[in-house]
């Protein structure tokens, strides 16, 4: 498709992955595809019965995007093993990344998850994990880590990403730029971390810095301030951190996706407006609103707003889509 064809409403749409109730394509699903032409769906336990259902559901909603003239839709999931597991069973019980002995079990994690989620018709896989957990502290990530060596986490979560992505499903690194340090859950309330970018440029980063060299589909944001790199808003709103140090400074030109909007850490601190007004500014592609609500149109509406209103801000918002319609192109065009 021409994205230079594209409505604002498109431009718009294409820069939302939204979660929604049921297990099948109903009214509030068709109309956040037909009106507000978004991009992608996230699923989670609620959406899931079974293979046969998972399928039909992918399927169908990729044919009604199909019917109202949109791309391909990103259908993703948070299938990480361990403690995040979407899907049971009869899909493959992992026991996590914490219990990932050897380079041989990432291997094979990312070819049996491609495989599975692939044949569903779930095409982006929300991970791997590649926060690192220091020893000395009760890290909210202990249980969802590869370890607390940035060099293992590195090693094992790039074999996740390279068996993953040549195996047709598209992997998303997360919490950029570490959330290892938190002792609190940013899905309650809005964490803080007070450490400058020297010390995370030796332990913290490396793992993004091997996700990149490795051509990972998608980074994902924290819901954490990090005070001593922007003392005033959390990565997923941070110009320092999305746009002047991910993009800028370590040269990530694939997709940057916001954790979820309705998590503690953002809806209890920022109104939906400023929250857009940031992830435009900070050349974030997509965000992220994972629950079903009035959220979602809300953040349409007001992201609509200031395309129309600012030429720069709509420039930059085509160069989020050509990202996101090359990913799509690569990923998504012969299976669709």
């Amino acid at each position: 498709m021409n994205i230079k064809q594209f409505s604002n409403e498109q431009l718009v749409g294409q820069r939302l992955m939204i979660g929604f109730d049921g297990t099948e394509l109903n009214r509030n699903l068709m109309f956040m595809l037909d009106t507000l032409k978004v991009g992608g769906i996230i699923l989670f336990s609620r959406n899931v019965l079974d293979p046969a259902q998972i399928k039909g559901l992918c399927v169908s909603v990729q044919e009604y995007a199909r019917s109202c003239g949109l791309p391909p839709l990103f259908i993703s999931i948070d299938q990480e093993g361990g403690q995040v597991a979407r899907l049971k069973e009869p899909f493959t019980k992992f026991p996590g990344n914490p219990k990932m002995p050897a380079k041989e079990d990432a291997r094979h994690f990312g070819r049996i998850t491609a495989a599975e989620l692939t044949g569903v018709g779930i095409n982006m896989n929300l991970a791997p994990v590649m926060d690192v957990a220091p020893k000395d502290i009760q890290s909210v990530m202990a249980g969802r880590v590869f370890g607390n060596d940035p060099q293992w986490v590195s090693d094992l979560g790039v074999e996740v990403i390279e068996h993953l992505q040549k195996n047709g499903l598209m992997a998303v690194a997360k919490h950029f730029p570490g959330i290892g340090r938190s002792t609190k859950d940013p899905h309650v309330d809005l964490p803080r971390i007070d450490v400058d970018l020297t010390a995370m440029q030796s332990f913290d980063l490396p793992p993004f810095e091997a996700a990149i060299r490795h051509n990972v589909a998608g980074i994902m944001l924290s819901h954490l301030i990090y005070t001593k790199i922007d003392p005033q808003w959390p990565a997923t709103l941070s110009v320092r951190i999305a746009k002047n140090l991910l993009r800028d400074t370590m040269s990530y030109d694939g997709l940057v996706i916001t954790d979820d909007l309705d998590m503690g850490a953002i809806d209890k601190h920022y109104d939906i407006e400023i929250v857009i007004r940031q992830i435009l500014a900070a050349d974030i592609d997509i965000t992220l609103i994972c629950h079903q609500g009035p959220n979602i149109e809300y953040a349409f509406e007001s992201m609509l707003q200031k395309l129309q209103d600012d030429s720069v801000l709509k420039q930059r918002g085509i160069k989020s889509v050509e990202r996101i319609m090359n990913l799509k192109k690569h990923y998504l065009s012969a299976k669709t």
